[in-house]
């Protein structure tokens, strides 16, 4: 028996400061994430151990760690869908999706690039943001312990060489 939809949101606030020149949009919070407060709060999902990997910097374990390392590297985070109805943390059984305003943040930034943790993002950006936005989105393999079809140096490889030009010290 399948789990039963639940209604979610909002999501986070963005994780920018004034100016980004790439923002990293995923879809929307997991439960593990949620219970943290915070963006990618499942130990098993590689985001932040693979940005640690591009930007040459230790994995970072707190959420000041986390934010000081977007920031240091004049990079944004969000999600692309402020609420929606989800069944357990499955982006493909996302229903009643409302959307973020991404192209209003893309234009308050001056973000040069946009990048999808997966799949389901690019899907929601593409519908609801990509137009207003006027940057086509780099949809890279997500970072989700579901998607243990990318090994993490394969996540490395297409994540670095897409990323990693918009990243400040690399």
């Amino acid at each position: 028996m399948k789990a039963a939809y639940t209604p979610v949101g909002p999501g986070f606030a963005p994780l920018c400061g004034t100016h980004a020149k790439a923002l990293i949009l995923g879809s929307f919070p997991s439960p593990k994430s949620r219970e943290q407060g915070f963006y990618y709060g499942n130990p098993q999902n590689r985001f932040w151990r693979l940005l640690a990997f591009i930007t040459n910097a230790p994995e970072p374990k707190t959420i000041a760690e986390k934010t000081a390392l977007i920031l240091q590297n004049d990079l944004a985070l969000w999600d692309t869908v402020q609420s929606c109805e989800i069944r357990g943390a499955s982006d493909a059984s996302m229903r009643h999706v409302q959307p973020n305003d991404v192209a209003a943040l893309v234009r308050r930034l001056g973000v040069q690039a946009v990048f999808c943790n997966g799949a389901a993002s690019g899907r929601v950006y593409a519908k609801y943001a990509q137009a207003a936005a006027g940057i086509p989105a780099v949809v890279l393999p997500s970072t989700s312990p579901a998607n243990a079809a990318w090994s993490m140096e394969r996540l490395q490889q297409a994540w670095g060489s897409e990323l990693g030009k918009y990243i400040n010290n690399v």
